[in-house]
């Protein structure tokens, strides 16, 4: 599964998607998991499985899920708590739930 992390400049979220890749190693899962910056989502976004937004640029779901639409693909803001505390298990199951969605 390839989960592709949609945020303004990286910092942050690349702690989330270290976090997250950790989980799916300990759980056995070979997840493609990658933060890209707004501009950069529109050339990534054809390849990847689900698109989860960082809460701070939420305002940037409509755009997104315009853009995914036509590869059908899912899309999602991830929870402010969950992206605060790094819990890269709960984004994690978030971007797995909305694939089996």
């Amino acid at each position: 599964m390839y989960i592709l992390l949609c945020c303004a400049a990286g910092m942050s979220t690349s702690m989330v998607v270290r976090k997250m890749q950790e989980e799916a190693k300990k759980q056995g899962k070979d997840y493609k998991i990658k933060a890209v910056d707004s501009e950069l989502v529109k050339l990534e976004i054809k390849n990847a499985d689900v698109v989860l937004i960082g809460p701070q640029v939420k305002y940037l779901f409509p755009a997104v899920q315009f853009l995914a639409k036509s590869y059908d693909i899912p899309v999602a803001i991830i929870e402010q708590r969950d992206y605060g505390m790094c819990d890269g298990l709960k984004v994690l199951k978030q971007a797995e739930q909305l694939v089996l969605a």
